[in-house]
């Protein structure tokens, strides 16, 4: 299981700093872009990402309202992956097939109370299937046991997608959460929240290897 730091700011040099702490311990970071609207809380934007170099793979969590007008700046922000919302207003099939057409790879997003059979005829057509286990919007919210049932059911008859858990992660329950099958793990709070990032990050690495 692979873990991947996400950085969750509105402040474009706390963005640069965690950037920075990153690039110490990881080749990956997902950046979590939110506008007020789909969940209460407002993020840094596309134009704050592309003042920063980096040579991270960038994947963007866009927990917006209408990702598809997002979609090519974070290309040109440097963004690789884009993960956007089935919640959304925007089509899925449509965001879909831009964010292919722009050559960057697909993941979807679904909430705690989204069924997998409203996003299976989706399932063919992404590169990261993500399952939020809180509902989105704010670091250290609380994890909702009931989405590793959800893990589980998707690992019986999994495509070639990854799967991936974001939210309410610590490393008390991420033993729990890699034997639900789940392939790339989201961690926030329990990376930049207390304490040292780099040594936190290794204590998750720790974590997962006693299963």
């Amino acid at each position: 299981m692979k873990i991947v730091p996400a950085i969750l700011t509105d402040d474009p040099q706390d963005l640069e700093l965690k950037i920075r702490q990153t690039e110490a311990f990881s080749d990956i970071a997902q950046i979590d872009i939110m506008d007020g609207i789909f969940v209460p809380s407002k993020s840094i934007t596309a134009s704050d990402l592309a003042k920063i170099k980096t040579k991270l793979f960038l994947e963007a969590h866009l927990m917006v309202e209408k990702p598809i007008p997002e979609i090519i700046p974070f290309k040109e922000a440097g963004i690789k992956r884009i993960i956007f919302h089935f919640e959304s207003q925007d089509n899925p099939q449509e965001a879909i097939a831009l964010i292919h057409k722009e050559g960057l790879e697909v993941g979807l997003a679904i909430n705690p109370g989204t069924e997998i059979s409203q996003i299976s005829n989706f399932l063919d057509r992404i590169d990261l299937l993500l399952l939020m286990a809180v509902n989105p919007g704010f670091y250290g919210s609380r994890f909702i046991p009931a989405v590793l049932e959800k893990a589980r059911r998707l690992c019986a008859k999994k495509g070639n997608y990854l799967l991936g858990l974001d939210g309410g992660v610590k490393a008390e329950n991420i033993r729990k959460i890699k034997s639900a099958g789940i392939e790339i793990v989201y961690v926030g709070s329990g990376i930049f929240g207390k304490g040292i990032p780099e040594e936190n990050f290794f204590l998750f690495l720790e974590k997962i290897k006693e299963v």
